[in-house]
């Protein structure tokens, strides 16, 4: 449940309110973790059926959470899934600082602004995503040649920015982001060369100074279940504590593989609240090697509701963010070769075992059962839709995403269309395209050309304009 801890209150605002308010309406669900697993009454277990996870979370005075990119709030399907099933919001790129302060004392406010009046017109909370990282960082701060006094004046002016903007906004905020490598040493980063591991307790008071109420958490990869890395967290979590260092929680990012669950992340959430620390899973996802089959899905359904079922199991484990609203825009496919279907909804806002699981986990109807696997001997038939969206845009210039999702198994697509406003591909990635004048056409890259019926895949592409920037009507076809 969300617990406050110390000197610190929990400001979470509309939905907590809520759901203390339905914690009393439906005679104290949000009770206890272990009151969760009790029957719920007959009415009450009808409208758990129908209930979203939005719903379901709120009941229980959980965390149900997903990244959001700013730019895909402008689809509805995107932006209602968003708002209906989740009651928090993470900004996925939208508050890293070459976003925010690309230049030196130079903020720029508009993508990171526009999830947070999204979060708040649907009654959200808000994970702050992230202050202090070594990636994602502009170039003045990665190659500064700075002194010691001068790059805690840069984090101080960057998180007291910040935190300061959304201190009526923001109640949680990842401080500091996978300071520490898989090697269980400390990475390095100009942060670290300069600083030592000063940096990190220092990023804390900082951000405390900037909003007392604030809970202010580390957050990292790779420490989900007991390893060299975790211990090695453990152990600076409890020094920075021993310090008095104004660390509240820990965020265990939950990027896994289906099948690869590690068996004790209950008894490491467990250690961390412990210490006293509130544990959140934050950036979860569990890919499975594509094509996505039915029997792969179903094990990806267990292994989330391992996940779930381990942080509500512990008090003090506040809930779970998964990392991404849909398959369609999951950074997964891009950055882990023929890997892909990692989130609980599909590309075309469907609902997965996995999310089913996490339905059952919350008190929910477990869904409908598995359906067979495609029967091999059945020809594909060849069908496809592309959908086409421009994601950013300068003069002169633009960036744009094609996602392909298949209306039948393929081996293969092809996506074609005609520019009507003068523009030109620069250059591409995740497909072939090759073009002749405003004529292009787009083929699969060979490991993301094998899709099964319903599963999506994306490519993108730099393109210039001489002018406006459209939005062409696309053909897809497949093999």
């Amino acid at each position: 449940m969300l617990v406050t801890k110390g000197r610190r209150r929990l400001r979470e605002g509309a939905a907590v309110a809520l759901a203390l308010a339905l914690s009393l309406v439906t005679g104290g669900l949000a009770a206890a973790h272990a009151e969760e697993d009790a029957p719920l009454p007959a009415q009450e277990a009808a409208q758990a059926q129908q209930a979203t996870l939005r719903e379901l979370a709120d009941q229980r005075g959980l965390r149900m959470g997903t990244a959001v990119g700013s730019q895909y709030l402008n689809q509805a399907d995107y932006a209602r899934t968003a708002a209906t099933e989740f009651n928090s919001v993470t900004h996925e790129n939208d508050l890293k600082w070459e976003t925010v302060q690309p230049q030196r004392g130079q903020f720029n406010w508009t993508n990171a602004d526009r999830i947070v009046d999204f979060a708040q017109q649907n009654d959200q909370m808000i994970h702050g995503h992230t202050l202090v990282w070594h990636s994602q960082l502009p170039s003045w701060v990665r190659d500064g040649s700075f002194s010691e006094d001068q790059l805690l004046d840069v984090m101080d002016t960057h998180i007291s920015t910040t935190v300061g903007r959304y201190r009526d906004d923001i109640a949680t905020w990842d401080v500091v982001n996978e300071p520490i490598g898989d090697d269980a040493r400390f990475r390095d980063s100009v942060f670290h060369r300069t600083l030592g591991e000063d940096f990190i307790a220092e990023a804390f008071r900082m951000a405390d100074r900037a909003d007392p109420d604030a809970r202010l958490f580390i957050n990292d990869y790779n420490i989900d279940g007991i390893n060299a890395k975790s211990d090695a967290y453990y152990e600076l979590v409890r020094d920075l504590l021993a310090q008095g260092v104004p660390i509240d929680g820990i965020g265990f990012q939950g990027h896994l593989i289906a099948g690869q669950v590690p068996s004790s992340i209950q008894q490491n959430i467990q250690r961390f609240v412990d210490l006293g620390l509130e544990v959140m899973i934050t950036e979860l996802d569990i890919r499975i090697q594509m094509p996505a089959t039915q029997q792969k899905l179903e094990q990806q359904a267990r292994d989330y509701e391992q996940v779930v079922n381990a942080c509500y199991a512990v008090e003090g484990c506040s809930g779970v963010i998964v990392w991404g609203v849909t398959d369609a825009y999951s950074w997964v496919p891009d950055t882990f070769e023929g890997q892909g279907a990692a989130l609980p909804i599909d590309g075309n806002y469907q609902p997965k075992p996995s999310y089913w699981s996490i339905h059952e986990a919350l008190g929910g109807d477990p869904g409908p059962g598995p359906g067979p696997d495609p029967d091999p001997t059945d020809p594909p038939s060849g069908e496809c839709e592309a959908e086409y969206t421009v994601t950013n845009q300068w003069q002169g210039g633009f960036q744009a995403q094609v996602t392909v999702t298949a209306g039948a198994d393929l081996t293969g697509w092809t996506v074609e269309w005609a520019f009507g406003g003068g523009e030109r591909v620069s250059h591409a990635w995740n497909a072939s395209v090759t073009s002749s004048g405003g004529s292009v056409t787009a083929t699969d890259a060979g490991y993301n050309g094998t899709l099964s019926a319903g599963q999506s895949t994306s490519f993108g592409f730099v393109g210039t304009s001489s002018g406006s920037v459209s939005e062409p009507e696309l053909t897809c076809a497949g093999s």
